[in-house]
Protein backbone atom coordinates (compact mmCIF):
# COMPACT_ATOMS: atom_id res chain seq x y z
CA UNK A 1 0.00 0.00 0.00
CA UNK A 2 2.82 2.25 1.18
CA UNK A 3 4.33 1.72 -2.62
CA UNK A 4 0.86 2.74 -4.01
CA UNK A 5 1.15 6.45 -2.76
CA UNK A 6 2.59 9.62 -3.48
CA UNK A 7 6.59 9.85 -2.48
CA UNK A 8 5.51 12.80 -0.08
CA UNK A 9 2.69 10.62 1.31
CA UNK A 10 4.52 7.95 1.86
CA UNK A 11 7.06 9.45 3.98
CA UNK A 12 4.55 11.58 6.17
CA UNK A 13 3.00 8.18 6.72
CA UNK A 14 6.82 6.77 8.25
CA UNK A 15 7.55 9.54 9.86
CA UNK A 16 4.37 9.75 11.30
CA UNK A 17 4.19 6.05 12.52
CA UNK A 18 8.22 6.48 14.27
CA UNK A 19 6.79 9.49 15.93
CA UNK A 20 3.43 7.39 17.26
CA UNK A 21 6.09 4.29 17.85
CA UNK A 22 8.46 6.43 19.95
CA UNK A 23 5.22 7.84 21.85
CA UNK A 24 3.77 5.19 23.23
CA UNK A 25 7.33 3.91 24.52
CA UNK A 26 7.67 7.24 26.08
CA UNK A 27 4.35 7.10 27.85
CA UNK A 28 4.58 3.95 28.85
CA UNK A 29 8.35 4.24 30.02
CA UNK A 30 7.02 7.71 32.18
CA UNK A 31 4.49 5.65 33.89
CA UNK A 32 6.32 2.39 34.20
CA UNK A 33 9.19 3.90 35.89
CA UNK A 34 7.18 6.15 38.22
CA UNK A 35 4.70 3.21 39.67
CA UNK A 36 8.06 0.48 39.57
CA UNK A 37 10.30 2.94 42.15
CA UNK A 38 7.21 3.89 44.15
CA UNK A 39 6.56 0.12 44.83
CA UNK A 40 10.59 -0.30 45.64
CA UNK A 41 10.00 2.52 48.29
CA UNK A 42 11.12 5.47 46.39
CA UNK A 43 9.69 8.84 47.99
CA UNK A 44 8.09 11.33 45.81
CA UNK A 45 11.04 13.96 45.60
CA UNK A 46 13.27 10.93 44.36
CA UNK A 47 11.19 9.74 41.97
CA UNK A 48 10.84 13.52 40.62
CA UNK A 49 14.26 13.24 40.44
CA UNK A 50 14.67 10.77 37.91
CA UNK A 51 12.62 12.85 35.17
CA UNK A 52 14.97 16.31 35.90
CA UNK A 53 17.30 15.05 33.51
CA UNK A 54 14.74 13.99 30.86
CA UNK A 55 13.12 17.68 31.18
CA UNK A 56 16.09 19.70 31.07
CA UNK A 57 18.12 18.24 28.38
CA UNK A 58 15.21 18.86 25.93
CA UNK A 59 16.28 22.23 26.31
CA UNK A 60 19.94 21.44 24.99
CA UNK A 61 18.82 18.87 22.75
CA UNK A 62 16.09 21.02 20.98
CA UNK A 63 18.72 24.19 20.47
CA UNK A 64 21.55 21.37 18.65
CA UNK A 65 18.90 19.06 17.68
CA UNK A 66 17.82 21.33 14.95
CA UNK A 67 21.41 22.30 13.62
CA UNK A 68 22.34 18.63 13.59
CA UNK A 69 18.78 18.12 11.50
CA UNK A 70 20.14 20.93 9.06
CA UNK A 71 23.38 19.47 8.61
CA UNK A 72 22.94 15.28 8.58
CA UNK A 73 19.35 15.27 7.57
CA UNK A 74 16.13 15.54 9.24
CA UNK A 75 16.09 11.09 8.47
CA UNK A 76 18.93 10.79 10.54
CA UNK A 77 18.21 12.72 13.73
CA UNK A 78 15.34 10.76 13.39
CA UNK A 79 17.02 7.57 13.45
CA UNK A 80 19.40 8.80 16.12
CA UNK A 81 16.44 9.47 18.45
CA UNK A 82 15.06 5.84 18.09
CA UNK A 83 18.39 4.45 19.09
CA UNK A 84 19.24 6.27 21.69
CA UNK A 85 15.38 5.39 23.20
CA UNK A 86 16.54 1.40 22.25
CA UNK A 87 19.88 2.57 24.29
CA UNK A 88 17.68 3.88 27.33
CA UNK A 89 15.54 1.34 27.43
CA UNK A 90 18.05 -1.37 27.43
CA UNK A 91 19.90 0.37 30.70
CA UNK A 92 17.12 -0.36 32.81
CA UNK A 93 16.81 -3.62 31.78
CA UNK A 94 20.12 -4.14 34.20
CA UNK A 95 19.21 -5.52 37.54
CA UNK A 96 17.35 -4.16 40.04
CA UNK A 97 20.38 -3.54 42.44
CA UNK A 98 22.11 -1.59 39.75
CA UNK A 99 18.91 0.87 39.10
CA UNK A 100 20.27 3.52 41.64
CA UNK A 101 19.10 6.85 41.24
CA UNK A 102 22.20 8.33 39.44
CA UNK A 103 22.03 4.99 36.94
CA UNK A 104 18.07 5.94 36.08
CA UNK A 105 18.36 9.53 35.92
CA UNK A 106 21.16 8.79 33.02
CA UNK A 107 18.84 6.76 31.10
CA UNK A 108 16.15 9.06 31.39
CA UNK A 109 18.48 11.45 30.35
CA UNK A 110 18.82 9.79 27.00
CA UNK A 111 15.40 9.57 26.64
CA UNK A 112 14.73 12.97 26.95
CA UNK A 113 17.38 13.42 24.23
CA UNK A 114 15.69 10.97 22.58
CA UNK A 115 12.21 12.06 22.62
CA UNK A 116 13.31 16.16 21.38
CA UNK A 117 14.94 14.74 18.22
CA UNK A 118 12.65 12.61 17.75
CA UNK A 119 9.78 15.35 17.92
CA UNK A 120 12.18 17.55 16.16
CA UNK A 121 12.46 15.61 13.15
CA UNK A 122 8.78 14.69 12.75
CA UNK A 123 7.67 18.34 13.04
CA UNK A 124 10.30 20.19 11.06
CA UNK A 125 9.87 16.83 8.46
CA UNK A 126 5.97 18.14 7.87
CA UNK A 127 7.58 21.68 6.65
CA UNK A 128 9.64 19.73 4.08
CA UNK A 129 7.25 17.10 2.58
CA UNK A 130 3.78 19.98 2.03
CA UNK A 131 4.21 21.71 -0.96
CA UNK A 132 4.58 25.32 -0.66
CA UNK A 133 1.25 27.41 -0.72
CA UNK A 134 -0.63 24.39 0.72
CA UNK A 135 -1.22 26.40 4.42
CA UNK A 136 -4.45 24.33 4.90
CA UNK A 137 -3.12 21.14 4.01
CA UNK A 138 0.03 22.03 6.39
CA UNK A 139 -2.07 22.82 9.41
CA UNK A 140 -4.16 19.52 9.47
CA UNK A 141 -0.97 17.73 8.71
CA UNK A 142 1.02 19.12 11.66
CA UNK A 143 -2.50 19.45 13.70
CA UNK A 144 -2.66 15.23 13.30
CA UNK A 145 0.60 14.14 14.33
CA UNK A 146 0.72 17.36 17.41
CA UNK A 147 -2.93 15.87 18.76
CA UNK A 148 -2.63 11.74 17.93
CA UNK A 149 1.06 12.45 19.64
CA UNK A 150 -0.66 12.90 22.98
CA UNK A 151 -3.49 10.90 22.21
CA UNK A 152 -1.19 8.19 22.31
CA UNK A 153 0.65 9.47 24.90
CA UNK A 154 -2.12 8.99 27.60
CA UNK A 155 -2.17 4.95 26.15
CA UNK A 156 1.06 4.72 27.00
CA UNK A 157 -0.11 5.35 30.46
CA UNK A 158 -2.24 2.98 30.37
CA UNK A 159 -0.06 0.52 28.02
CA UNK A 160 2.69 1.21 31.04
CA UNK A 161 0.82 0.43 34.10
CA UNK A 162 -0.83 -3.12 32.19
CA UNK A 163 2.16 -4.56 31.22
CA UNK A 164 3.60 -3.61 34.96
CA UNK A 165 0.83 -5.18 36.03
CA UNK A 166 0.86 -8.43 34.32
CA UNK A 167 4.81 -9.29 33.10
CA UNK A 168 6.64 -7.08 35.72
CA UNK A 169 9.34 -4.44 35.00
CA UNK A 170 11.91 -6.06 33.09
CA UNK A 171 9.81 -8.17 30.78
CA UNK A 172 7.94 -4.88 30.14
CA UNK A 173 10.96 -3.05 29.10
CA UNK A 174 12.41 -5.82 27.28
CA UNK A 175 9.20 -6.22 24.93
CA UNK A 176 9.56 -1.97 24.97
CA UNK A 177 12.70 -2.78 23.48
CA UNK A 178 12.11 -5.34 20.67
CA UNK A 179 9.22 -3.66 19.30
CA UNK A 180 11.05 -0.13 19.14
CA UNK A 181 14.24 -1.90 17.47
CA UNK A 182 11.73 -3.67 14.30
CA UNK A 183 10.46 -0.07 14.10
CA UNK A 184 14.10 1.60 14.08
CA UNK A 185 15.30 -1.09 11.45
CA UNK A 186 11.94 -0.28 9.30
CA UNK A 187 12.73 3.28 9.62
CA UNK A 188 16.63 3.16 8.53
CA UNK A 189 15.23 1.18 5.58
CA UNK A 190 12.70 3.17 4.08
CA UNK A 191 13.13 7.36 5.37
CA UNK A 192 14.22 9.20 2.65
CA UNK A 193 17.43 9.94 2.71
CA UNK A 194 18.89 13.62 3.69
CA UNK A 195 15.31 14.63 4.21
CA UNK A 196 15.24 18.31 5.57
CA UNK A 197 19.17 19.21 4.72
CA UNK A 198 20.35 22.12 4.44
CA UNK A 199 22.33 23.02 1.05
CA UNK A 200 24.82 24.54 2.87
CA UNK A 201 26.15 23.33 6.23
CA UNK A 202 24.81 26.29 9.05
CA UNK A 203 27.38 27.44 11.20
CA UNK A 204 26.92 26.40 14.97
CA UNK A 205 26.51 30.08 15.45
CA UNK A 206 23.30 30.39 13.58
CA UNK A 207 21.72 27.76 16.25
CA UNK A 208 19.81 31.24 17.68
CA UNK A 209 16.75 31.88 15.34
CA UNK A 210 17.21 35.43 13.49
CA UNK A 211 13.53 35.34 12.78
CA UNK A 212 11.46 37.74 14.53
CA UNK A 213 8.79 35.70 13.96
CA UNK A 214 9.85 32.66 15.15
CA UNK A 215 11.54 34.75 18.19
CA UNK A 216 7.88 36.06 19.56
CA UNK A 217 6.00 32.75 18.69
CA UNK A 218 8.82 31.29 21.27
CA UNK A 219 8.68 33.45 23.74
CA UNK A 220 5.06 33.10 23.74
CA UNK A 221 5.36 29.48 23.81
CA UNK A 222 7.61 29.56 26.68
CA UNK A 223 4.97 31.14 28.86
CA UNK A 224 2.22 28.92 27.40
CA UNK A 225 3.62 25.85 28.51
CA UNK A 226 5.16 26.65 31.48
CA UNK A 227 1.45 28.12 32.40
CA UNK A 228 0.31 24.61 31.99
CA UNK A 229 2.85 22.91 33.78
CA UNK A 230 3.30 25.32 37.04
CA UNK A 231 0.14 23.44 37.95
CA UNK A 232 -0.46 20.47 35.91
CA UNK A 233 2.92 18.74 37.20
CA UNK A 234 3.14 18.36 40.85
CA UNK A 235 0.64 20.83 42.36
CA UNK A 236 -2.40 18.92 40.56
CA UNK A 237 -1.36 15.40 41.65
CA UNK A 238 -0.50 16.02 44.56
CA UNK A 239 -3.77 17.74 45.60
CA UNK A 240 -5.54 15.10 44.37
CA UNK A 241 -3.94 12.52 46.16
CA UNK A 242 -3.51 14.51 49.73
CA UNK A 243 -6.64 16.82 49.47
CA UNK A 244 -9.06 14.78 47.41
CA UNK A 245 -7.67 11.32 48.48
CA UNK A 246 -7.34 9.84 45.41
CA UNK A 247 -5.36 6.79 45.15
CA UNK A 248 -2.41 6.63 42.66
CA UNK A 249 -4.32 5.18 40.21
CA UNK A 250 -6.89 7.16 40.03
CA UNK A 251 -4.66 10.04 39.77
CA UNK A 252 -2.78 8.45 36.76
CA UNK A 253 -5.65 6.89 35.25
CA UNK A 254 -7.62 10.68 34.99
CA UNK A 255 -4.13 12.26 33.92
CA UNK A 256 -3.90 9.59 31.01
CA UNK A 257 -7.90 10.31 29.92
CA UNK A 258 -7.18 13.79 30.17
CA UNK A 259 -3.58 13.69 27.99
CA UNK A 260 -6.31 11.53 25.32
CA UNK A 261 -8.54 13.47 25.06
CA UNK A 262 -6.16 16.70 25.13
CA UNK A 263 -5.15 15.23 21.75
CA UNK A 264 -8.30 15.04 20.29
CA UNK A 265 -8.81 18.23 21.01
CA UNK A 266 -6.08 19.07 18.72
CA UNK A 267 -6.43 17.08 15.99
CA UNK A 268 -10.03 17.97 15.83
CA UNK A 269 -7.96 21.95 16.53
CA UNK A 270 -8.36 23.13 12.24
CA UNK A 271 -12.33 22.38 12.45
CA UNK A 272 -12.42 24.38 15.39
CA UNK A 273 -10.64 27.21 14.34
CA UNK A 274 -12.21 27.83 11.08
CA UNK A 275 -10.83 24.64 8.55
CA UNK A 276 -14.53 24.48 7.02
CA UNK A 277 -14.24 28.18 6.08
CA UNK A 278 -11.25 27.76 4.29
CA UNK A 279 -9.72 30.40 7.20
CA UNK A 280 -5.99 30.06 8.26
CA UNK A 281 -4.49 30.84 11.93
CA UNK A 282 -4.09 34.55 12.27
CA UNK A 283 -1.46 36.15 15.03
CA UNK A 284 -5.36 37.57 15.85
CA UNK A 285 -6.92 34.13 16.34
CA UNK A 286 -3.76 33.27 17.99
CA UNK A 287 -4.03 36.16 21.00
CA UNK A 288 -7.81 35.78 21.64
CA UNK A 289 -7.40 32.27 21.84
CA UNK A 290 -4.61 32.57 24.72
CA UNK A 291 -6.60 35.30 26.42
CA UNK A 292 -9.38 32.90 26.60
CA UNK A 293 -7.50 30.39 28.24
CA UNK A 294 -5.64 32.90 30.76
CA UNK A 295 -9.90 33.30 32.25
CA UNK A 296 -9.98 29.89 33.46
CA UNK A 297 -6.67 29.20 36.30
CA UNK A 298 -8.22 32.28 37.65
CA UNK A 299 -11.81 30.86 37.69
CA UNK A 300 -10.83 27.69 39.16
CA UNK A 301 -8.53 29.70 41.71
CA UNK A 302 -11.57 31.72 42.59
CA UNK A 303 -13.60 29.07 42.89
CA UNK A 304 -11.39 26.95 44.62
CA UNK A 305 -10.71 30.47 47.34
CA UNK A 306 -14.75 30.55 48.13
CA UNK A 307 -14.49 26.70 48.85
CA UNK A 308 -17.53 25.78 46.15
CA UNK A 309 -17.44 22.61 45.58
CA UNK A 310 -13.53 22.27 44.69
CA UNK A 311 -13.62 18.78 43.63
CA UNK A 312 -15.92 19.68 40.40
CA UNK A 313 -14.53 23.24 40.09
CA UNK A 314 -11.05 21.69 39.99
CA UNK A 315 -11.72 18.75 37.70
CA UNK A 316 -14.45 21.14 35.41
CA UNK A 317 -12.05 23.50 35.35
CA UNK A 318 -9.23 20.98 34.36
CA UNK A 319 -10.97 19.78 31.40
CA UNK A 320 -12.24 22.91 30.14
CA UNK A 321 -8.46 23.97 30.26
CA UNK A 322 -7.33 20.96 28.68
CA UNK A 323 -10.06 21.55 26.00
CA UNK A 324 -9.01 25.40 25.26
CA UNK A 325 -5.53 24.80 25.78
CA UNK A 326 -4.84 22.08 23.39
CA UNK A 327 -6.70 24.44 20.86
CA UNK A 328 -3.61 27.16 21.54
CA UNK A 329 -1.05 24.38 21.07
CA UNK A 330 -1.87 22.91 17.83
CA UNK A 331 -2.32 26.76 16.75
CA UNK A 332 1.70 27.61 18.01
CA UNK A 333 2.45 24.16 16.11
CA UNK A 334 1.08 25.45 13.04
CA UNK A 335 2.04 28.89 13.22
CA UNK A 336 5.70 27.88 13.66
CA UNK A 337 6.08 25.26 10.85
CA UNK A 338 4.89 28.12 8.92
CA UNK A 339 7.16 30.56 10.12
CA UNK A 340 9.67 28.43 9.51
CA UNK A 341 12.22 28.97 6.76
CA UNK A 342 12.07 26.11 4.61
CA UNK A 343 16.05 25.84 3.67
CA UNK A 344 16.42 25.60 7.38
CA UNK A 345 13.42 24.63 8.82
CA UNK A 346 15.22 22.36 11.46
CA UNK A 347 16.73 25.10 13.24
CA UNK A 348 13.76 27.27 13.37
CA UNK A 349 11.71 24.11 14.60
CA UNK A 350 14.61 23.46 17.16
CA UNK A 351 15.07 26.74 18.72
CA UNK A 352 11.33 27.15 19.06
CA UNK A 353 10.66 23.85 21.16
CA UNK A 354 13.89 24.83 22.75
CA UNK A 355 11.81 27.80 24.42
CA UNK A 356 9.07 24.67 24.57
CA UNK A 357 10.91 23.07 27.11
CA UNK A 358 12.39 25.46 29.02
CA UNK A 359 9.12 26.80 29.42
CA UNK A 360 8.24 23.11 30.69
CA UNK A 361 11.37 22.95 33.17
CA UNK A 362 10.44 26.39 34.72
CA UNK A 363 7.02 25.61 34.46
CA UNK A 364 7.83 22.14 36.78
CA UNK A 365 10.31 23.92 39.33
CA UNK A 366 7.83 26.10 39.87
CA UNK A 367 5.19 23.72 40.49
CA UNK A 368 7.36 21.74 43.23
CA UNK A 369 8.05 25.39 44.95
CA UNK A 370 5.25 27.40 44.67
CA UNK A 371 2.97 24.37 45.64
CA UNK A 372 5.00 23.79 48.67
CA UNK A 373 5.35 27.50 49.93
CA UNK A 374 1.75 28.85 49.00
CA UNK A 375 -0.31 25.73 47.52
CA UNK A 376 -2.28 24.68 44.45
CA UNK A 377 -4.10 28.03 44.24
CA UNK A 378 -1.44 29.96 44.10
CA UNK A 379 0.01 27.75 41.39
CA UNK A 380 -3.04 29.14 39.27
CA UNK A 381 -2.43 32.78 40.14
CA UNK A 382 1.06 31.98 38.50
CA UNK A 383 -0.47 30.31 35.64
CA UNK A 384 -2.83 32.81 34.89
CA UNK A 385 -0.07 35.84 35.29
CA UNK A 386 2.04 33.43 32.57
CA UNK A 387 -0.47 33.35 30.24
CA UNK A 388 -1.74 36.86 30.13
CA UNK A 389 2.38 36.90 29.14
CA UNK A 390 1.84 34.82 26.94
CA UNK A 391 -0.80 36.64 25.12
CA UNK A 392 0.68 40.35 24.89
CA UNK A 393 3.80 38.77 23.64
CA UNK A 394 1.39 37.47 20.93
CA UNK A 395 0.18 40.53 19.77
CA UNK A 396 3.90 40.93 18.49
CA UNK A 397 3.14 38.12 15.54
CA UNK A 398 2.41 39.34 11.85
CA UNK A 399 -0.84 39.71 10.85
CA UNK A 400 -0.70 37.31 7.86
CA UNK A 401 1.13 33.49 8.28
CA UNK A 402 2.70 33.87 5.48
CA UNK A 403 6.59 32.12 5.43
CA UNK A 404 9.06 34.93 5.61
Amino acid sequence: MLLQLSNNVRQYIIVTGNYWCFTLTDGALRMLVVLYFYELGYGALDIALLFLFYEAFGVVTNLFGGWLGARWGLNRTMNIGLGLQIVALGMLLAPTDWLTIAWVMIAQALSGIAKDLNKMSAKSAIKVLVPEGESGQLYQWVALLTGSKNALKGIGFFLGGLLLTTVGFHQAILIMAIALSVVWLFSLLQLGGDLGKASNKPKFSQIFSKSPEVNILSAARLFLFGARDVWFVVALPVSLSSQFNWDHWSVGGFLALWVIGYGIVQSLAPHITGKRNNQIPSAKVVTLWALGLTTLPAAIAIGLQLGFYPLIVLLGGLILFGAIFAVNSSLHSYLIIQYASKKDVSMDVGFYYMANAMGRLIGTLLSGWVYQEFGLIACLWVSCGFLLLASVISLWLPKNTTAP
